[in-house]
């Protein structure tokens, strides 16, 4: 008896540990939530980052030079900032964007506003930069989002992508619509193709004597289904929807960049960045990282974030969302990703 109270209070001790950790790890996330959204109403978040660029040059200089040397380079601070502000606006501007895509493009919600937003205020001698990162997803999410990209070129502002890891199948339509790609050596670009996977069950409910029953009006309302039999017919009018589409990826990065050998190019194969730049699917081999540092010098750059109104539920649930797709990310990333050994 003795044995059996000590074993359920052990028993009862970690399950009240266990309890208390989740609950200090959702109180903090949502301490978090609050801290890094604090408003609930959407709102354009913009940070210069010629500061945080400075600042991270400063903070290491303050740590290996002697006192005199950095207090010679702040005073050169405050020269080139009064030297800048009587510049004022005659400095190039470099509004920065992020994308990372999913499946779904659902990052296109925040680009259409940002996009907006920039075009209101920018000229034709600023410049937009966007640090791409999609292995692409559904057609029309991506064509929005090229589309999203055009209006830029169509308003008079230089594109410049950035693809420091991956810009893939509808990842690449965006890109195409820079007037310059730049891509780190291992990047990956290309794989201009399109699939499509539909399982089918028909047999298994056939065996199990399930009968499903499909009406439509119009013949090629539906060509393949999950739970009816497919036939041939609908099998080939499926790929033939496959190859129009196809076709028109294709005409579309042809129309963006008609120095490229499509044929060559547009066989759904993916290329990284060194042999990305051979074929033409890029302009330069650069990080996003490098190309801010050397465009600091004589640009002004402004990261625009577009942060739409959330509550607080939606938030948390955000960030407990972000946190199990790193998780899967990671776990596929070990199952599926080339590697070096």
């Amino acid at each position: 008896m003795h044995e059996f109270f000590t074993q359920y209070g052990l028993f009862l001790a970690k399950s009240v540990t266990v309890l208390a950790v989740l609950l200090i790890v959702i109180a903090r996330l949502a301490g978090a939530t609050m801290r890094a959204a604090p408003s609930t109403h959407e709102h354009l978040r913009v940070r210069k980052l010629n500061r945080r660029l400075r600042g991270l040059q400063r903070s290491l200089q303050a740590a290996i030079l002697s006192g005199k040397e950095f207090k010679a380079l702040r005073k050169q601070d405050k020269a080139e900032t009064k030297l800048q502000e009587k510049q004022g606006s005659a400095r190039r501007r470099v509004f920065v964007l992020d994308f990372n895509g999913d499946l779904r493009a659902s990052a296109v919600t925040t680009l259409r506003e940002e996009v907006t937003a920039v075009l209101a205020v920018a000229t034709a001698s600023d410049e937009v930069l966007l640090r791409l990162e999609s292995p692409g997803g559904v057609v029309h999410g991506y064509g929005l989002a090229a589309s999203q990209l055009a209006r830029v070129r169509e308003g008079g502002v230089k594109l410049t992508v950035a693809v420091d890891k991956i810009a893939a199948s509808g990842g690449y339509m965006m890109a195409c619509t820079a007037d310059q790609i730049i891509a780190a050596p291992f990047a990956i670009l290309g794989s201009i193709g399109v699939v499509a996977q539909i399982p089918n069950i028909h047999r298994l409910l056939e065996k199990h004597q399930v009968d499903v029953e499909l009406h439509t009006a119009g013949e090629y309302k539906r060509t393949l289904t999950v739970l009816g039999k497919n036939t041939e017919k609908g099998r080939e009018k499926f790929r033939e929807e496959l190859e129009e589409t196809h076709a028109l990826f294709k005409d579309f990065v042809h129309t963006q960049r008609p120095a490229l050998d499509i044929a060559k190019v547009a066989t759904g194969e993916h290329w990284y960045g060194q042999q990305a730049l051979g074929l033409g699917l890029c302009d330069a081999l650069q990080t996003s990282d490098a190309w801010l540092v050397t465009t600091a010098k004589d640009a002004d750059l402004f990261e625009v974030k577009f942060e739409p109104s959330r509550n607080v539920s939606q938030r948390l649930s955000g960030l407990l969302g972000e946190a199990g797709t790193r998780v899967l990310d990671a776990f596929t990333d070990r199952l599926e990703s080339k590697r070096f050994p």
